[in-house]
């Protein structure tokens, strides 16, 4: 059974009337009347009792008219999502994130997806940081995520935000009556930071503070995301160098205080070049329309 030859009987059996039928299925009434023989043949029954004067349904007829019905139905649903999934309307797009950076950027594109393109939806995988995102997007388990500058070329990039340093401090901390730090304060203090097989920008940048003012590091604990990092700042445990977005974060007995003298960081939105889901190009329409913090 062909899907033509239900579209044909239920023209028929709407139209009672081959005439009137082939012309809603824009056929000559021949061809029509051959594919409702055919059907007949093939389900082993007639579906019209016709004369000179009418067509009607015989009882196996009516018994295949909700089917048919149902199965038109159904195939205008399949050709609608096919349609607005082939078009970007409709998907899902994974995204994976880390820090405090990637939760400004992609809390502000979910709100925007979600007035401009509703059917899209955007799977956020939290605790994904720069490297662990550039090797799921290589690999296609991720659609983009949020990375650090400079990433190889087989992915394009969206600069979404370029971050500035800043210490988180424990209340009562020494430093706390000090608007500005140099790197050389850093030295001596025990910090906190994010875990290096997460492949962070900041634990990088941390680094490189502390080599620029000649003394390594002291590592007090490692923390798998923002808000344990400052849990653990706040409960005294060290200090730890946070991108500016982190100030949004408000934890009890934690201070931010501006790091003079370290990188800014170029954060953006990664993907594979040769990714071409229409979905994936749609988000990337509305990232480009938002507001950039700089």
């Amino acid at each position: 059974m062909e899907f033509r030859q239900l579209q044909a009987f239920l023209a028929v059996a709407e139209e009672l009337h081959f005439g009137r039928a082939a012309e809603r299925l824009h056929i000559a009434q021949s061809p029509l009347s051959q594919m409702i023989r055919t059907l007949e043949r093939e389900l082993g029954a007639r579906l019209f009792e016709r004369t000179t004067r009418s067509v009607q349904l015989t009882a196996a007829g009516t018994a295949l008219l909700a089917p048919a019905r149902v199965i038109a139905a159904q195939l205008q649903v399949a050709r609608a999502v096919v349609r607005s999934t082939a078009a970007g309307e409709t998907g899902v797009v994974s995204a994976g994130f880390g820090g405090a950076s990637g939760y400004a950027v992609l809390s502000e594109l979910t709100r925007a997806l979600a007035d401009r393109h509703p059917g899209i939806e955007l799977d956020l995988r939290p605790q994904t940081y720069s490297g662990e995102v550039l090797d799921l997007v290589a690999q296609g388990l991720l659609d983009m995520g949020i990375v650090g500058l400079p990433v190889p070329g087989d992915f394009a990039t969206e600069t979404v935000r370029h971050e500035s340093l800043m210490v988180a401090v424990p209340a009562g901390h020494r430093l706390t009556d000090r608007d500005t730090l140099e790197p050389g304060d850093l030295a001596g203090e025990r910090l906190v930071v994010y875990p290096a097989a997460h492949g962070s920008l900041v634990r990088d940048a941390t680094f490189t503070v502390c080599a620029s003012a000649g003394f390594a590091p002291t590592i007090a604990r490692e923390a798998p995301d923002p808000y344990s990092l400052l849990a653990l700042v706040g409960a005294g445990v060290g200090i730890a160098v946070v991108v500016s977005s982190t100030a949004h974060i408000t934890v009890d007995g934690v201070q931010y205080i501006p790091l003079d003298g370290g990188p800014v960081l170029p954060i953006a939105l990664a993907w594979r070049r040769d990714n071409i889901a229409p979905a994936l190009h749609r988000v990337l329409e509305v990232l480009r329309g938002l507001p950039r913090p700089r």
